[in-house]
């Protein structure tokens, strides 16, 4: 456990690089070279990233955005988390092809199935382009002039980038609060095809129940295919395209890992916030979080009743239910560990001494930034809590007014377009999104949302009203005469065939009709009135946090030299540590590794999200394990002390030699405080053995063709 003795330090430190804290920019690691060396690391710099030849970063990709996948065979074969491909997943699906209950495996080339919409990032080449990005900023500058300036140079250098590398993209981001600024070049394939994914017992097994919790027994892996043109370039889906030829595919070791070896996740982390001040961390602490949870709470329940009472609603609700669940749980796991760990008073602890520095001759700059902060952030607190309450509802709740609202653009500008001539353009576009909506639609579990988040929507609208922070309810007149069953059975748009009708023949009456529904006007209501009175608010203060942040980040380096580490921001980050397990509270040890028969040792307890088939428990029960046992056990899953976030999901665990020993899918309950305090103690991240994966593809799915085109190594193969 972290010892109180060590406080004073750490709070001292926190900000740079303590042990194995960090998410490193991967052409940048000089400052942790040496650091992961000594943990073990036996590759060259050059192995991990270089321009010139095929390295470790070109067999990782950004999956579909927001989570990491990795390239392992010649052929493009690309590994990622179950939940990550999930959605796809869940698309392909029916109650005539349940490949969520019974998984999915294409057997050859044909079977694959095509992802419409799913994409894949490869990075080609990182460079710094702060002096570039800064020109021309001087002290005093406006948030508002330097957002002007910012916006111009960025023009200008993306401008250079694509005459020079029209084949490319191009992403300028800001680090640590725009002191420095990096330019990723990338390159996007489009073509992406499932290849197979593990049933949801063992894909999903332990559901809710095991989110975020160790110890975990989950097979959270799904495989897909990238492909090209005939020149390997990216190309829109065709038969006539070919797999993939990466310029590096990862190695994967069949010998499994032992505690205490140098683990490596290579990445793209999504958003940690480790800079945060003492107000802010308060903030999420006590309102922010809160807020989401309650609001959360409900659906969780409603959903779960309603999927397990239909196979029709679980396939439908999937995906979404997924989504809700995984916020939740982790918000109340951060909230233990911010609690836990004291994190407010460490952010002051650090404060405290930064404010000493801060009165120094020469410092003066930082002298008043706390104190302007520590405002700022109870100005912007009741606009933030609005926000997060309109995101709540409106996207996370009931969603018929989402949907109803796609159709503004056409109703509000509907002369406009048919002048134009494109009123057909955005109906077409509109059928199309509207089959996706119905078909993952389910009207009495929608009815049931309803209920349950209006009334919690509505008081606390009331409250911001008291508080003077909101002018007037965003709640459509005439809505509160009316029950909800009544709301959905006059609405068009909770009607997908008199929806349909509407639009096969549309004409004014038609608009007219479509304009006057409750949830069109409930969401255009709610809609204006956070753009128009809640948003310019929220923008404004957080502009100027922004900027004081970044004079807050620039005192910190210069007052307290160190190795600093950049929040993550979905860019490509290398983190290090060692394969460990964990003591995160008084009287608990954590072996850091699961295996079977702590699967078979649920599923006896009868919990819903603990239930597997009779060929998965006859499996486990006779030891058929093939190749890929570990003495008598198949061991599932490890823990290492590797910093993690969103985005990290589907991330290789690699190995000193760089072999793909595990894919990261998640964190203890614990360590969800990571993105926001590091302690190095009991912050683990969780990954499903790849001997596990490799299992499951040949022996439960027998689908062991697809080895063949893997490189299988042992340890000593890779020297």
């Amino acid at each position: 456990m972290f010892k109180k003795t060590c406080a004073i330090l750490f709070a001292f430190i926190q900000f740079s690089a303590i042990a194995n804290e960090g998410m490193w920019i991967p052409s940048l690691l000089n400052a942790v070279y040496d650091d992961m060396k000594a943990y073990g690391l036996q590759l060259t710099p050059e192995q991990l990233y270089s321009v010139n030849a095929g390295s470790l970063k070109d067999a990782i990709v950004l999956f579909d955005g927001g989570c990491t996948g990795e390239i392992v065979s010649d052929k493009g074969l690309l590994f990622t988390n179950h939940h990550c491909g999930f959605d796809y997943i869940q698309f392909h699906s029916s109650l005539q092809n349940d490949y969520l209950k019974n998984g999915f495996w294409a057997m050859n080339a044909q079977q694959e199935l095509v992802c419409e919409g799913l994409s894949v990032m490869f990075i080609v080449r990182i460079d710094e382009v702060t002096e570039a990005m800064r020109k021309g900023i001087t002290a005093g500058l406006s948030s508002k002039d330097m957002d002007v300036l910012i916006a111009s140079n960025r023009k200008a250098l993306e401008a250079q980038y694509k005459k020079d590398h029209p084949q490319l993209g191009i992403q300028i981001k800001a680090f640590n609060y725009g002191n420095q600024y990096f330019a990723m070049l990338t390159k996007t394939y489009t073509d992406v095809r499932l290849v197979g994914a593990p049933p949801s017992e063992i894909g999903k097994f332990g559901g809710d129940t095991d989110n975020w919790v160790w110890p975990r027994h989950t097979g959270d892996f799904s495989v897909f295919r990238v492909y090209a043109d005939s020149n390997n370039e990216p190309a829109k889906y065709s038969p006539s395209n070919v797999p993939f030829k990466p310029a590096h595919y990862l190695p994967i070791q069949t010998e499994g890992v032992r505690e205490g070896e140098f683990s490596m996740v290579y990445g793209f982390p999504g958003r940690t916030e480790h800079l945060l001040t003492s107000y802010a961390v308060d903030f999420v602490m006590n309102e922010s979080n809160p807020l989401r949870i309650s609001m959360r709470d409900n659906s969780m329940i409603l959903l779960e009743e309603q999927m397990r009472a239909s196979d029709e609603v679980r396939i439908k609700y999937a995906a979404k239910q997924s989504g809700i669940a995984n916020g939740w749980k982790k918000w109340k796991g951060q909230q233990i560990g911010l609690t836990n760990y004291d994190a407010v008073n460490q952010k002051r602890a650090f404060e405290k001494q930064y404010q000493a520095l801060a009165a120094a001759p020469g410092n003066e700059k930082y002298k008043d930034v706390l104190s302007k902060l520590e405002t700022q952030y109870a100005q912007v607190g009741p606009y933030s809590l609005l926000a997060a309450g309109f995101s709540e509802y409106m996207y996370y709740g009931p969603e018929m007014f989402d949907f109803a609202y796609r159709f503004n653009e056409l109703l509000s500008n509907y002369d406009t377009l048919q002048a134009k001539g494109k009123v057909a353009e955005v109906v077409k576009a509109l059928k199309t999104d509207a089959r996706r909506f119905y078909k993952d639609f389910d009207l009495i579990t929608e009815i049931g949302l309803y209920e349950v988040h209006t009334p919690m929507y509505q008081d606390y609208q009331e409250q911001a009203i008291e508080n003077g922070h909101l002018t007037q309810m965003n709640v459509y007149p005439g809505a509160t005469k009316m029950t909800p069953q009544q709301l959905y059975m006059k609405s068009v748009f909770a009607d997908s065939t008199a929806l349909f009708k509407i639009l096969d023949k549309l004409t004014k009456k038609g608009v007219k009709k479509l304009k006057s529904d409750f949830f069109f006007n409930q969401a255009l209501l709610a809609n204006s009135q956070f753009q128009n009175n809640v948003r310019p608010l929220l923008v404004g203060y957080n502009k100027e946090i922004e900027m004081l942040m970044q004079i807050y980040t620039e005192g910190m380096m210069k007052m307290i030299p160190g190795d600093y580490w950049s929040d993550a921001n979905s860019t490509l980050r290398i983190s290090f540590g060692k394969v460990e397990g964990s003591e995160p509270r008084d009287g608990e040890i954590y072996r850091y590794y699961t295996t079977a028969d702590g699967i078979l040792a649920k599923n006896s307890t009868g919990i819903y999200d603990f239930e597997i088939s009779d060929k998965l428990k006859n499996l486990f029960a006779t030891k058929t394990y093939g190749r890929w046992a570990d003495g008598d056990d198949l061991r599932v899953c490890y823990t290492g002390s590797n910093h993690t976030t969103g985005g990290n999901s589907g991330s290789p665990a690699l190995n000193a030699q760089g072999q793909l020993v595990g894919i990261n899918f998640d964190r203890s309950w614990e360590s969800t405080m990571s993105d926001i305090v590091y302690n190095p103690e009991i912050c683990r991240n969780i990954m499903v053995d790849i001997r596990y994966v490799l299992w499951v593809i040949d022996v439960y799915a027998e689908a062991d063709y697809l080895l063949e085109e893997m490189k299988l190594e042992t340890r000593a193969s890779s020297k």
